[in-house]
């Protein structure tokens, strides 16, 4: 599903003395299937921004687009409950948001508010359990007798039960160590190239961005700040350090290699081996294409 947001402006308690606009005039279009990563500070507007794509809030002004879904000040789409049954959000700990007596029913709770027969629920779950890496005999344990990680995966789980077309997250690897970060976020990239999924990525890591997101969209006090490809966007340090931001790790190191070696290696989202190869050829004195 495409996303369009066309001059949005949203201010919270609007017509009040604590009015605040929490995103201005903001206009950017994300294709389907497409992987972007929505970067800024707390309180650049990435909260009240993914708040839009399901309806949560609608636009105070200007117009949200969601494939033929239509979110003015004026009116909100008539079919609210089926847009949110094809747009997943995975908020910020989810397993904070699991309540029920057994990882089955946690599950199956979002596909059975969306009216989807018990038959295709438990379809569903036999399908996206092995998906987020858990095993089918987790399924009549409490979900509350699990660790940290494998709750975060049954909620997961609950949102990938309902077949979204667009997937959010929200900071999805907030609180997990280095390892489990790189599992997740693996884990929703293969879903995302296997599903066809349209994936919007909030996160403050320019290293997840630069590595799984094909756009992104930096945000600064509620407006679009810079916009296009990590490559081209995420390399510009001057422009990032100015809204508190900073280039990816592997940019930083070329950006020392140079000043060391004055030797320019462009960036081009290698991998860090490959990073590691071209600087192996340079000092041997090679150049990076020999």
């Amino acid at each position: 599903m495409d996303i369009t947001f066309k001059n949005v402006s949203y201010i919270y308690q609007r017509n009040t003395p604590f009015a605040h606009k929490a995103i201005e005039d903001l206009s950017f279009h994300i294709p389907s299937g497409s992987f972007v990563a929505i970067i800024g500070h707390t309180g650049s507007g990435k909260s009240t921004l993914i708040q839009h794509l399901n309806g949560l809030v609608s636009p105070s002004s200007g117009e949200v687009t969601i494939g033929d879904y239509r979110l003015t000040d004026e009116k909100k789409p008539k079919q609210m409950k089926e847009l949110r049954s094809r747009v997943g959000v995975v908020f910020q700990y989810p397993e904070h948001q699991l309540f029920e007596e057994t990882v089955e029913k946690d599950i199956a709770f979002g596909p059975q508010n969306f009216d989807i027969s018990e038959t295709e629920i438990n379809k569903r779950i036999k399908e996206v359990i092995p998906k987020v890496g858990l095993q089918e005999e987790l399924l009549k344990r409490s979900p509350f007798e699990l660790s940290g990680g494998q709750m975060r995966r049954v909620a997961i789980a609950g949102v990938l039960a309902i077949k979204p077309d667009v997937l959010v997250l929200d900071e999805p690897t907030a609180g997990l160590d280095p390892r489990g970060q790189k599992e997740m976020m693996d884990m929703f990239y293969t879903m995302h190239q296997e599903e066809g999924l349209t994936t919007v990525l909030v996160t403050h890591s320019m290293e997840d961005a630069v590595k799984y997101a094909d756009h992104v969209i930096i945000l600064n006090n509620g407006t679009k700040y810079m916009e296009g490809k990590p490559e081209d966007v995420l390399t510009q340090q001057e422009a990032l350090n100015k809204v508190q931001l900073d280039v990816p790790e592997a940019v930083q190191f070329l950006q020392s290699f140079e000043k060391r070696f004055g030797v320019q290696i462009p960036f081009t989202r290698q991998s860090t081996k490959e990073i590691a190869q071209s600087v192996q050829r340079y000092i041997k004195g090679a150049g990076p294409h020999e």
